[in-house]
């Protein structure tokens, strides 16, 4: 299963430190009293507010007041990476942080229990209902945050200019150094950052993304691979070839086959 959503327990007790190694988390109280640990960050719990966790992060709780809220987990192979890029790149924003102060007025408990019935529900037409409420639930959290007083420290600034680079820049730019360069970093800082944030280099975000950009031209235009190749910036076709198949397992052609038979 790569999507689900389940009520938070309410009880009281002192959870052993466990992580998800595959799931994105997102915790949402409404109540509750207690400390919440994050690796090696202690946050005094005080609802109403949310928590984003990345794979593999370490957790546990420790309550003295019953909560209550909604647990969100979901795997990033659960969205498709060309239809539904802006999804993902919402839930990378927020990932910038571990927790989220949210106001009473805010806190998005209509969206939440429509998500959690729907789930249940588990008709033919679930799944996109529920991805068209997750896009709602991550637009509100991003604006619930934009308005928030909390003040972002450079790494995370970081990253997050760095996310928005990336599409707008990876045509043209393939090299760490000349996105640490726009940033004004050092390409080991922000490989730092990104490792931090990701579990995955900037080149490999970077790399990523090119992949990205290749499959939409190749799925959805009829430009020949030498002409994919110039439009991505690649020296010539051999090199864009040799590329896509280290990171596809297959040619560009095979892979522009397998949809069009």
């Amino acid at each position: 299963m790569k999507f689900k959503i389940s009520r938070f327990k309410e009880q009281i007790k002192r959870t052993n430190p466990h992580k998800h190694d595959d799931y994105y988390e997102l915790i949402f109280l409404s109540e509750g009293e207690g400390f919440h640990s994050i690796e090696t960050e202690k946050f005094v719990v005080s609802p109403p507010e949310c928590y984003f966790l990345q794979p593999g992060q370490l957790h546990f709780w420790e309550f003295t007041r019953i909560p209550r809220g909604f647990v969100v987990l979901f795997k990033k192979e659960e969205f498709d990476e060309l239809q539904e890029a802006e999804l993902i790149a919402m839930y990378q924003r927020l990932a910038t942080r571990n927790r989220l102060k949210i106001s009473p007025a805010n806190f998005p408990e209509a969206i939440l229990s429509e998500l959690l019935r729907e789930y249940q529900r588990n008709t033919a037409y679930s799944r996109s209902i529920i991805h068209g409420l997750l896009a709602a639930l991550l637009g509100k959290l991003l604006s619930a945050s934009d308005d928030s007083p909390q003040k972002q420290n450079p790494e995370p600034a970081i990253f997050e200019r760095f996310r928005q680079l990336l599409p707008e820049e990876t045509p043209r730019l393939h090299k760490v150094h000349q996105f640490a360069s726009l940033l004004n970093t050092s390409p080991q800082n922000l490989n730092a950052v990104c490792r931090k944030h990701t579990d995955r280099s900037a080149g490999e975000l970077i790399s990523a993304q090119l992949v990205l950009e290749a499959k939409r031209y190749i799925l959805h235009t009829d430009n020949t691979i030498v002409e994919i190749a110039e439009l991505l910036s690649f020296s010539d076709a051999s090199n864009f070839v040799k590329f896509f198949k280290k990171a596809e397992g297959k040619t560009p052609v095979q892979f522009r086959k397998q949809y069009f038979q």
